[in-house]
């Protein structure tokens, strides 16, 4: 109806009661190939985002077009708090020792502050990048579309990758006509805006749109 109310004298409503379902699933798409964008901010995904971490956080709130609700390390005590372990890290057990042994220091000097009676609030300085947390997320269609374009990338960094996937595939069982072609920026327009910075995956991942 927003799209179409852009080109009619007619209102909204009147439009509404003109369109069957086949001519709004031709409409949308029609929509969505050639890039008339604006409409489709009307239609909004609600997201609640559980086990991950402070690392995906800082870079999921960069995307400025959403709203965001965060569990607050201010008000909810972080003791034997969950986190979050980089396969890098997992695949190693030099590493995956050394890291855990730090997040059990990290929640030992977590509980010595707060049973000195240092508020939650400056506790939590010391507590880690990796430690969890939970996020609700609300972006437009629009927004989503641009989310995609640059988390779906190989080049994004893992974990908000594997996230940007899984909610991906969420927003397609809902609204497959609008995010038919969405993804990674070449998967979305067939060409990749990387440049020299390429993951030279372009043929595997043009592959990936046609699935």
């Amino acid at each position: 109806m927003a799209a179409r109310l852009c080109y009619s004298s007619s209102g909204a409503a009147e439009l509404n009661e003109k369109m069957t379902d086949e001519k709004v699933e031709a409409f949308v798409q029609k929509l969505v190939e050639m890039g008339h964008e604006s409409p489709v901010e009307h239609v909004s995904f609600t997201f609640a985002v559980e086990g991950i971490s402070r690392v995906l956080t800082h870079q999921l709130v960069r995307h400025r077009i959403a709203s965001y609700s965060q569990q607050s390390q201010r008000y909810v005590a972080a003791h034997d708090f969950e986190y979050v372990v980089p396969p890098t890290i997992e695949a190693i057990p030099e590493a995956k020792e050394k890291f855990d042994a730090l997040m059990k220091e990290v929640r030992g000097a977590y509980d010595e502050l707060t049973r000195l009676g240092v508020p939650k609030e400056d506790a939590r300085y010391v507590l880690a990048n990796a430690t969890e947390t939970k996020i609700v997320v609300t972006m437009n269609v629009r927004s989503l579309r641009h989310f995609f374009n640059l988390r779906c990338c190989n080049r994004a960094q893992w974990e908000i990758r594997d996230m940007a996937y899984k909610m991906l595939a969420e927003v397609k069982k809902v609204a497959p006509l609008l995010f038919r072609n969405a993804g990674a920026s070449c998967v979305a327009t067939g060409r990749c805006p990387e440049g020299k910075m390429t993951c030279g995956k372009f043929d595997e991942m043009i592959k990936m749109r046609e699935q």
